[in-house]
């Protein structure tokens, strides 16, 4: 629609040492990543290079559109100095996203870039925008002024060049199903190691802490269905659900040998939350629970596996 736009790509990943020379040769930077160290290092690469960035950001039905270091407004840092924990950070692959409000966000970031680039200005580094697809609503928060004692914009800033995003983050800078790794290896198992004591029919209890909404795209029949929510909750009754399941299943051992229960979810990441909870329960009331994780969950089951075990 427009022959004088000009795009230049850049293949391969923005890091610390390519940042603020690609940053430096731009008006202004549209911030449309995944994941949180890249967040960082863009937001500090624009306010070492003096740019403003038009940030936008969606997840599952919301999305959100901020505009930072720009005239005087915050950086990304004065609005979050501190990473969230990287088990806390749900990223569109992993949560999902619906790809309209993407588009809505996109193109909102889009009209605020044009308002700069044009001298008109913008109000979203005073504001954030946030939209509800859900509820078809849009409503504006107003933003903290810029910190004095930001890390990067403040007046004796101590981050003056680009530092390691991933060690600070303490997660990938990717936007791909991030791996998490919060258990020892002992309390891990192989999908191919789970394969073999099925066939060889020892006892367990395999336990599914999807949503209910994941479970019913597929499940492994034999499953024992229980959501992560609610054994962060510690609901009563799902607990006792499941203690009833590993006394069943014991009695095929006459009582004589414990009973592993091994947990799944889609990706090996919700399931490992589900074995430390369950490894903390009292056992003076619920008993001694031998849980295990299967790495990778039932996607790692999909491609190594089974093949025909959908994947979504």
């Amino acid at each position: 629609l427009n022959s004088a736009v000009q795009y230049v790509p850049y293949r391969g990943a923005l890091g610390p040492r390519s940042a603020l020379r690609l940053v430096r040769q731009y008006d202004i930077v549209a911030d449309c990543s995944d994941n949180v160290p890249t967040r960082y290092l863009v937001s500090d690469a624009c306010v070492l290079a003096g740019k403003p960035l038009v940030s936008g950001s969606a997840l599952r039905l919301e999305g959100q559109l901020v505009v930072y270091n720009y005239r005087g407004g915050p950086c990304y840092r004065c609005l979050f100095p501190r990473p969230p924990p990287p088990d806390a950070v749900t990223n569109c692959a992993d949560g999902g996203v619906l790809g309209v409000v993407t588009g809505i966000i996109g193109c909102m970031q889009a009209l605020e870039v044009l308002k700069i680039a044009s001298g008109m200005g913008s109000s979203f580094h005073q504001y954030m925008l946030m939209f509800d697809a859900l509820e078809g609503r849009f409503r504006n928060i107003k933003l903290r002024p810029r910190k004095p004692d930001c890390a990067v914009c403040g007046d004796n800033p101590s981050v003056t060049c680009l530092q390691d995003y991933e060690a600070f983050c303490g997660s990938s800078a990717t936007d791909k199903c991030r791996a998490l790794r919060l258990l020892p290896s002992r309390d891990r198992i192989s999908v191919q190691q789970y394969k073999e004591l099925l066939d060889e029919r020892l006892p367990h209890v395999l336990l599914d802490v999807r949503p209910q909404v994941e479970v019913d795209i597929c499940r492994l029949e034999h499953a024992v269905h229980i959501p992560l929510s609610k054994l962060e909750e510690k609901n009563e009754e799902s607990l006792q659900y499941l203690q009833k399941r590993i006394c069943e299943e014991k009695q095929r051992t006459d009582g004589q040998t414990s009973v592993p229960v091994y947990v799944v979810c889609k990706l090996g990441n919700d399931s490992q939350k589900a074995v430390k909870i369950l490894q903390e329960l009292p056992a003076e009331e619920f008993g001694s629970v031998l849980a295990k994780d299967i790495k990778g969950g039932l996607m790692a089951w999909a491609t190594k596996i089974d093949s025909t075990f959908p994947q979504y």
